[in-house]
């Protein structure tokens, strides 16, 4: 299918493979989609040929999490990160309209044939098709023609700016800036019995809104605002002021304060600079309100992505609510969106469309994208060659990468990319199409899709690397084994006991055909630093104790990897640890038991600080101290093995110290943690026709995970 992407500052058509619908949501074939001349323009605008330290300033949390990859990962992995993620084109868009062509599991309010208009940056982009979350898309009244349906997005910004404003009937307000918020704000306001004074610099934005039944216009240039303002409200000032600019200049705001009167309240909706002066506020006692975006749910992955509605006894007007009623003001004519239409393109015209946007004079105010073969009935495309592709070498195991997630492409793919005669990229598969593509063309894939049975039926497929949420892994990967597939999984390699019963079950089966190979991603066990611990512990004479200590660092509040995605950090990290318990021992596990900390109620899950004891066969003792109430300036992990008199000591993947030995130890300049020695190591066993762990190894790691899950 054919999707608009930024590509160093302008706008590109690409083809990528189409979305299914995932469940929760709806697969939508696009007929219009709008393009915000406001927000899609300042983006274009701020990345066209930025350097990538005035980025960084401008997006600090991204910064920090490259830092902490570094940290984690070292700076090769970090590097590499923001190398690739720098080449990577946006999808645009977040305003569509278009009919349902499939549902997913557990959507019941719409069904296949209906007209729906769609929301979200995440997913209503400027494609042939889009799957959209069940929150994020509303039904098109009857009628209402769709191509106005398709502003539904910009309409629900406006109205909520609106309804933080709270207006009441008679009062008088000053809406700021009459692009195309603005000007659908002045209508809002009007619809809701509101005297509107509308400013803008440009002449002919005002004569638009005007025309739209604005009560009074104001250009800056010519009068002066305040004054007019006092003067249309009998000197009493406007009962409040919203403001939809685009601009650094902090004049607006401070003008926004001086328009109203005592106890007057403003609304930001825009950008706009924001050094606010306490006198233009403090002495009338005015209310400064924030409007995000499209209403209550916005930024809420519980309400947008998992589709949990707020009761309306509680939040009246969510921003799926809001999106329903934009629509019912179009059909009935108090929202009137045809003279904002300025244009309308194909979508294999977008970088024109962009373009007309960036004109000096007679800049379009809306502008639509149409999908041609909107009315067709054909299945959408789900597969798409990469054409950049180069055929690797004879030898190499070919792998197909399911999920193209930050760390897959900042530590897979590079890694599988540095080694083209042993591992060869044949094809991404992503629930995104755009990422899979995007992937894809940065590694080098033959193609890219977004249907991962297809992938496991193709017989040019060697080897699957599944880098998913985990809650995926153990399906994806028996899957992928029962297609006769060698599989990397990054560990978990499950997060409950039936999922791994079943692989084990795989494994057990006696029908006399060759099973593939299974690797987890315990990649700690193939470190160096690891490896040279256990040349060390071959000759040991008796027991040893190994105290091991995880400073996790506590993730934010609602982090996936806390939730039923992750299974909890002891089944989704903690288990590396138990595996280089394995790994260093050999031995099997005859006791475990652990111990939490709860610091505060609901601060930190169980999972997050514990203490986990771990006896083995052979005698041995090991014991994980996880925490994530320490600081993240200290080392992250750290490692004393205590036996025959001596002691070995890790800190954190750069250095290694032996005490009571004559070996020595050593140190590396950067982390290393054995990701590039762990896909060496499966190539090498998917050749061989070897297991590169012990499947009883990679068993007893989850095993440990799942009884310490049940002490916590």
């Amino acid at each position: 299918m054919k999707q608009v992407f930024m590509s160093q500052g302008g706008a590109v058509v690409r083809e990528v493979p189409a979305p299914e619908a995932r469940p929760g949501c709806v697969l939508v074939r696009v007929s219009y989609s709008c393009i915000s001349a406001g927000t899609e323009m300042s983006g274009l605008a701020a990345s066209a040929g930025e350097p990538l330290v005035k980025r960084a300033l401008r997006q600090p949390e991204k910064a920090a999490k490259v830092l902490g990859m570094a940290l984690r990962e070292g700076v090769g992995a970090a590097r590499s990160f923001v190398s690739d993620r720098l080449s990577v084109d946006s999808p645009a868009g977040y305003s569509a309209a278009g009919v349902v062509v499939a549902r997913g599991e557990g959507v019941s309010e719409f069904a296949p044939g209906d007209m729906v208009a769609c929301a979200g940056a995440q997913c209503a982009h400027h494609a042939e098709f889009i799957c959209v979350p069940r929150n994020l898309a509303v039904l098109v009244p009857g009628g209402l023609d769709i191509r106005r349906a398709s502003a539904v997005t910009l309409c629900s910004i406006a109205m909520q700016g609106v309804r933080r404003a709270a207006p009441t009937l008679g009062e008088t307000f000053v809406v700021i800036g009459l692009g195309i918020l603005g000007q659908l704000t002045a209508q809002l306001l009007k619809a809701s019995g509101c005297r509107v004074i509308g400013a803008d610099f440009a002449p002919e934005r005002v004569r638009l809104a005007l025309a739209c039944g604005m009560f009074s216009g104001v250009v800056p240039a010519e009068e002066d605002l305040v004054e007019k303002t006092i003067r249309l409200t009998a000197g009493h000032g406007a009962d409040g002021a919203i403001i939809t600019a685009a601009s650094s200049s902090n004049d607006i705001v401070s003008n926004a304060f001086n328009v109203c009167r005592k106890k007057g309240r403003v609304v930001l909706v825009g950008d706009v600079g924001l050094n606010l002066v306490r006198e233009d506020f403090y002495g009338k006692e005015i209310d400064f309100l924030i409007s995000s975006s499209y209403g209550p749910g916005r930024y809420d992955p519980q309400y947008e992505d998992k589709g949990l509605d707020y009761p309306i006894g509680y939040v009246r007007w969510t921003e799926n609510r809001n999106m329903s009623e934009c629509l019912r003001l179009m059909e009935s004519g108090a929202l009137d969106i045809d003279p904002l239409i300025s244009a309308e393109f194909p979508v294999d015209d977008a970088a024109a469309a962009y373009e007309s946007l960036r004109a000096a004079e007679n800049r379009p105010m809306m502008v639509l994208l149409s999908y041609p073969g909107a009315e067709a009935k054909h299945a959408p495309a789900r597969k798409t060659p990469n054409p950049a592709h180069k055929p690797s070498g004879p030898g190499a195991v070919r792998v197909a990468l399911i999920g193209s997630g930050s760390f897959a492409k900042a530590v897979h793919l590079p890694i599988i990319r540095s080694m083209p005669d042993k591992l060869a990229l044949k094809a991404v598969v992503s629930t995104k199409g755009h990422e899979a593509a995007a992937v894809a063309k940065q590694f080098g894939a033959e193609y890219s899709t977004t249907d991962c049975r297809e992938t496991l039926a193709d017989p040019a497929v060697d080897a699957v690397v599944i880098a998913t949420r985990h809650d995926s892994h153990a399906p994806l990967a028996l899957a992928a084994l029962e297609a006769g597939k060698h599989v990397f999984v990054e560990k978990p390699t499950a997060i409950d006991r039936p999922q791994l019963e079943k692989i084990r079950e795989f494994y057990s089966a006696e029908d006399g055909s060759p099973r593939p190979i299974l690797m987890t991603g315990y990649n700690r066990r193939f470190s160096p630093f690891s490896r040279r611990c256990s040349e060390l512990l071959a000759a040991r004479t008796g027991p040893m104790i190994i105290n091991y200590r995880m400073n996790a660092g506590r993730l934010p509040q609602g982090h996936w990897a806390n939730g039923e995605q992750g299974g909890g950090r002891n089944i989704g990290e903690a288990c590396h640890i138990y595996d280089l318990f394995t790994f260093l021992t050999n031995s099997r596990a005859a006791k475990v038991s652990a111990t939490p900390v709860r610091p505060l109620p609901d601060f930190c899950s169980p999972s997050e600080n514990f203490v986990a004891t771990i006896s083995f066969e052979d005698g041995s003792l090991a014991t994980l101290t996880y925490a994530s109430l320490g600081s993240t300036d200290h080392p992250k992990e750290s490692m004393d093995i205590y036996f025959d008199g001596k002691v070995i000591s890790l800190f954190d993947y750069e250095r290694l110290e032996v005490a009571g030995a004559k070996a020595q130890g050593f140190s590396l300049k950067e982390k290393s943690k054995g990701h590039k020695e762990e896909l060496d190591e499966f190539a090498s066993a998917v050749r061989d026709g070897r297991m590169p762990i012990p499947l009883w190894q990679i068993f007893q790691a989850s095993e440990i995970s799942f009884q310490v899950e049940d002490a916590l």
